[in-house]
C-alpha cells in the first residue's frame, strides 16, 4: 500500500503578517511549523501503514526551508519526503497549488502506484479547504472530505468505507481506490517521534523537485501566472462602536423578559421572524 500526505509549512498564526500592498502572506521572519490539520492525516496514514504495511511518502511545495516540515514527518514514521521547490512557484493561490502537487503526485506514481492520498480539512494561513478536493479533481480520483474515522479498507477489492462528518448528522460513504481523503481534527492522536527516530529524520535525504522535475511543463499554470484568485482588499474586523446592552428584568418573569428580548429583535431585523418560519416550514 502506497499513501501519499501533502502537508504545508505554515507561519504561525500567531504572528502572521499580510503585505500591505501585494496582499499576500509574509513569512520572513515568522516562525513555521506544520499546518495542523495535516498531522491528523499523517497520523491516519501512519496508522494504515501499521495495519496493511507499505510506504508513506510526504509530499510538500514551497521554498527550501520548508524542508524541515518533512524532516518533521520523517521522524513520526514516514518513509520518503518530496519537497516541490522552485522559485516559479512563488505567489501560487490555490488553483495553482492544487495543479503543482497533483502534477508531482503523477511523478512519484511513476515510481510506485499511489493507493491513496491524504490532506488536511484546511490550512491554517487560507482556511480555503480547497487544494485536496483540487488534487483530486485534477487526477480523477474519488473525493472523501471531512472524513472523521475511515471504517474499512479492503485492498482486495480496492474498496473504502469511511464516516463523513456532514451537516446534521454523519454520512457512511463506500468508495473505490485510489482515492484523496481530506481528514477533520481531533479525529487521532498524533504518535510521538523517538529520540532514533528523529536522529534519522535529521540526515534524511529529502528529495527535492524543481518544476522540471515535478514534470511540469506549462509555466503558465503555476506561480502567480497561474494564480485568477484576486484579493482586493485585507483588513482586520471592524471593532464595533456599541456598548453591550443590559436587559433589565424589572421584577417580570424569565418567560417576559425573553419575550421582550426576541420582539426587540425582530423589530431591528424586519426580516428575521420570516425567513426563521419559512426556514421552519421547509
Amino acid at each position: 500500500m502506497h499513501i501519499v500526505v501533502c502537508i504545508k509549512q505554515v507561519p504561525d498564526s500567531a504572528q502572521i503578517r499580510v503585505h500591505p500592498v501585494t496582499n499576500t502572506i509574509m513569512r520572513q521572519g515568522v516562525p513555521a511549523i506544520v499546518n495542523p490539520y495535516d498531522l491528523f492525516s499523517l497520523e491516519e496514514a501512519l496508522r494504515l501503514k501499521d495495519r496493511f504495511g507499505g510506504t508513506v511518502t510526504i509530499l510538500s511545495m514551497g521554498p527550501p526551508q520548508a524542508e524541515d516540515a518533512l524532516r518533521k514527518c520523517i521522524s513520526y514514521g514516514a518513509d520518503d519526503a518530496v519537497l516541490v521547490t522552485d522559485r516559479a512557484f512563488a505567489g501560487a493561490d490555490t488553483l495553482a497549488t492544487s495543479y503543482a502537487l497533483a502534477t508531482a503526485i503523477r511523478q512519484i506514481e511513476k515510481e510506485q502506484a499511489v493507493d491513496m492520498i491524504f490532506t488536511g480539512k484546511q490550512t491554517i494561513d487560507g482556511d480555503t479547504a480547497q487544494v485536496g478536493p483540487g488534487i483530486a479533481t485534477r487526477m480523477a480520483v474519488q473525493l472523501l472530505t471531512y472524513v472523521s474515522r475511515i471504517v474499512e479498507i479492503d485492498l482486495a477489492a480496492r474498496t473504502i468505507v469511511v464516516e463523513r462528518r456532514a451537516e446534521g448528522g454523519v454520512q457512511v460513504l463506500k468508495t473505490g481506490l485510489p482515492c484523496l481523503v481530506t481528514m477533520l481534527e481531533n479525529t487521532n492522536q498524533l504518535r510521538f517521534a523517538t529520540m532514533p527516530a528523529m536522529i534519522h529524520a535529521a540526515g534524511f535525504p529529502v528529495r527535492k523537485w524543481n518544476r522540471e522535475q515535478a514534470g511540469i511543463e506549462d509555466v503558465s499554470k503555476i506561480g502567480l501566472k497561474g494564480s485568477h484568485t484576486v484579493v482586493s482588499k485585507v483588513f482586520g474586523p471592524t471593532p464595533r462602536d456599541e456598548n453591550a446592552e443590559m436587559l433589565e428584568l424589572d421584577g417580570s418573569s424569565l418567560r417576559d423578559a425573553a419575550l421582550k428580548l426576541v420582539h426587540k429583535i425582530f423589530t431591528r431585523h424586519p426580516t428575521l421572524e420570516a425567513d426563521l418560519m419559512m426556514k421552519r416550514a421547509s
